[in-house]
């Protein structure tokens, strides 16, 4: 079944962190060079990403504890796999690879959910990030006209990622983490040529992040302005994710639904960093906040965002079996 029919009978629910999930592991420089990095000139510790291609197995079983908890959607771990967040690591021609090896393990986990489970729609859903430059703000306070990058450089970044994720079978494109619209236009400006030389067409889902208590976006956007700067794309869905936790995160959901054309998606942290940077939300008390989401039909997707865990996604997908999706306005 296509994603675009199954939202609209039931809330889908989309994951949990992926980080997360990996500190449980804590793994050693050792852990994410593997046999085949062993020797690389930079450290590669906190390179999660590269873990698709040294330690898939535990990626695999993340994916797998997801699905089991009832996720609909899975995200790759891609997040940042792209030139610009692989500079850091001088992997930035490992890209292409990066992409391929985080789609086949998430697609390695469904197919032994779907052994173990019998089929059911399961979605792959390509993570696509910010990247760690913005094109709107100027990181030099005594030259407020520089920019670190560019439109067309960001839009050559994001098609070579979104080209892979697409060749090696993802089944819709999650743009997410925006901080500046600007990045997000030049990634669906790369990815709408992705699918002009693939030819090929995926479902697609934004997800913006609210940086302050005054809720605006890190380029100054507020939740309105940020729906109005990409309602002219096709988009499946548009939301929020991370920064802040369910109960800040409602009143900008709000906004969203009463003024989105497309579905809404949200994926809060579990609740706000506490000194040390962890998060302190148990399933049950997230649970309890996100259900104001489902009582008042705001959401179509639900799922979790930094210090969320299978046990959270488990508690939400049982809620939102409760309740019936957001119905998309009629705007005039």
């Amino acid at each position: 079944m296509k994603i675009e029919e199954l939202i609209k009978e039931k809330i889908l629910i989309l994951d949990g962190a992926m980080g997360t999930m990996i500190q449980l592991y804590k793994l050693k420089e050792e852990d994410y060079r593997g046999n085949r990095f062993i020797s690389w000139n930079r450290d590669l510790k906190g390179n999660n990403d590269l873990l698709s291609i040294t330690q898939p197995e535990i990626i695999k079983k993340i994916h797998l504890e997801y699905f089991e908890a009832g996720a609909d959607i899975i995200e790759t771990n891609t997040f940042n796999s792209n030139r610009i967040s692989m500079a850091d690591y001088e992997m930035q021609d490992f890209v292409q690879e990066l992409n391929h090896a985080s789609v086949q393990v998430a697609k390695e986990a469904r197919d032994e959910f779907w052994k173990k489970n019998g089929k059911k729609p399961l979605y792959i859903a390509g993570s696509i990030g910010p990247t760690s430059k913005t094109a709107s703000i100027s990181p030099d306070v005594n030259d407020p006209a520089y920019r670190e990058v560019d439109f067309d450089y960001l839009a050559e970044i994001y098609k070579e990622q979104a080209t892979s994720l697409i060749n090696s079978g993802a089944d819709l494109l999650l743009v997410e983490t925006i901080f500046d619209t600007l990045n997000a236009k030049a990634a669906f400006f790369g990815i709408e040529e992705a699918f002009d030389e693939t030819g090929k067409n995926l479902p697609l889902m934004a997800s913006g992040t609210i940086t302050d208590a005054a809720g605006r976006t890190l380029s100054g956007q507020t939740t309105e302005a940020f729906l109005v700067s990409l309602s002219h794309l096709p988009l499946l869905s548009i939301g929020l994710n991370c920064a802040l936790g369910a109960e800040q995160l409602l009143q900008y959901l709000e906004i969203l639904a009463k003024n989105a054309p497309f579905y809404i998606s949200a994926y809060p942290n579990a609740g706000l960093p506490n000194p040390l940077g962890g998060y302190d939300e148990t399933p049950q008390m997230m649970a309890d906040k996100v259900k104001l989401y489902l009582e008042n039909q705001l959401v179509n997707i639900l799922g979790g965002c930094c210090g969320t865990t299978p046990a959270h996604i488990k508690l939400f997908s049982e809620l939102a079996a409760n309740y019936t999706p957001r119905q998309i306005p009629s705007l005039i």
